[in-house]
């Protein structure tokens, strides 16, 4: 099982809560935009990871589904069946975790952040099983262009803004990471590791 644990990402007196404020934000999101209500923020695991370079390019936030394909327990791979390592907070199993790299994710735009998020969650399958979005044809994930499927999510933060949700829900996307460790002596939040996957033999004989 994998464990979750409360980290300081910088210390500080007061350090502000990413993920608690994070999850806010998605929970509103996903009550008040048709697109997202299939989700139940209270199965989702969010956290932070610490981007391994300070650049502003590359791996801004990342959806992992704890199911296969269909919401399925195992997969056969190369003659095997696998199964993915469960993930409890308290006494809840989690079907995602949804994990946002900082200071990366933080120091982009406000439209950027808000298509990161929005683009994170639209990828979570809308039978709510565990499992991703899937789109018809090869490019399963994003359909055929990525910039269109990004730019749908352009689309979705307007109309979720439009809604007039409270400015404090999302204000902290205003700041980049420095200034937020500034006004708050530092930022703290979840830390998940990424399940594994575990040969079901492995556990039968466990």
């Amino acid at each position: 099982m994998a464990k979750a644990k409360l980290s300081n990402f910088i210390s500080g007196m007061g350090p502000f809560d990413f993920t608690k404020s994070m999850n806010a934000l998605c929970e509103d999101v996903t009550n008040r935009h048709e697109a997202f209500m299939h989700i139940d923020m209270s199965r989702i695991a969010v956290c932070f990871a610490q981007a391994r370079s300070s650049v502003l390019h590359g791996l801004q936030a990342k959806l992992t589904p704890m199911r296969f394909e269909n919401g399925a327990l195992t997969s056969r791979r190369q003659g095997r069946d696998w199964t993915v390592q469960r993930l409890y907070v308290g006494k809840r199993e989690m079907s995602y975790i949804l994990t946002f790299y900082l200071p990366r994710f933080l120091d982009q735009s406000f439209q950027e952040k808000f298509v990161t998020i929005l683009h994170e969650l639209y990828h979570i399958s809308p039978k709510f099983d565990g499992d991703i979005r899937r789109f018809s044809g090869r490019c399963h994930v994003h359909t055929h262009s990525q910039d269109e499927y990004d730019g749908q999510m352009e689309v979705f933060a307007r109309e979720y803004l439009a809604m007039k949700p409270p400015e404090l829900l999302y204000q902290f996307l205003r700041f980049d990471f420095q200034e937020l460790r500034k006004r708050h002596g530092g930022v703290m939040g979840l830390q998940i590791p990424i399940p594994k996957l575990i040969p079901v033999d492995q556990m039968k004989s466990a």
